[in-house]
């Protein structure tokens, strides 16, 4: 029993912010049939609204919504694209919020470019790594494999959570400068404002509680080498 709590207390504070994002989304993804449009149509709207010339709404995959810099394209899963509930228009609003900042050219929106990749990167090579090493240790007879495993995946999370941190300021400017200021001028009932801040702290905190949850995928890994 002295060790359950300990144990549980690491998965809450690792898998807890994951576990808390994707319970908000869901909560609040009930449809509302009076709502004025889609998240798809409200994300075309605002980009005619703020002018964002050559940006593009298109319907992606399932539970993936972004913005690509690259492609300058506001990407909405299905059930954001068609769907009229309070996820659906805050995401697209969160969306068209990144879209608001690199159109503009506004200097928060360089910290993607400059930590975003880094973190794939890291964790990519932290994945490809931790995968080769049992076949090192079988060709080489490396000793102290175990120990080798674990320096390399804990340094790995340590990294790509840090830079994920590092975008938060971008991810609440997105949510909090952009979307709900939106939002508030009349594009959801005011009853509907406390639901939509929820949804778009969420939208913030989702790289990190995905860096998180990472983590735990990683351990899996170790485990399986040790």
């Amino acid at each position: 029993m002295i060790y359950i709590l300990p144990i549980i207390f690491i998965f809450l504070l690792i898998y807890g912010p994951q576990l808390w994002v994707t319970h908000v989304l869901k909560k609040y993804h009930k449809q509302i049939e009076d709502m004025p449009g889609t998240g798809g149509e409200l994300a075309n709207h605002l980009v005619e609204r703020f002018k964002l010339k050559g940006v593009k709404v298109e319907q992606g995959k399932s539970d993936q919504d972004s913005y690509s810099p690259d492609r300058n394209v506001i990407s909405l899963s299905p059930e954001v694209f068609q769907g009229k509930s309070l996820s659906a228009i805050a995401v697209a609003a969160h969306e068209v919020g990144h879209a608001i900042q690199f159109n503009k050219n506004e200097p928060i929106s360089q910290l993607r470019g400059k930590y975003l990749k880094k973190a794939h990167i890291i964790q990519n090579y932290g994945v490809y790594i931790l995968m080769s090493i049992p076949a090192v240790g079988i060709i080489f007879r490396t000793p102290h494999l175990a120990l080798i495993s674990v320096v390399i995946g804990v340094i790995t999370m340590i990294a790509s959570v840090l830079l994920y941190v590092a975008i938060l300021p971008e991810e609440y400017d997105a949510s909090f400068k952009k979307a709900l200021p939106i939002l508030e001028e009349g594009y959801v009932p005011e009853k509907y404002l406390p639901a939509i801040r929820q949804v778009l702290k969420a939208c913030a905190l989702t790289y990190v509680a995905g860096a998180l949850a990472d983590i735990l995928r990683l351990w899996r890994w170790l485990t399986i080498i040790k």
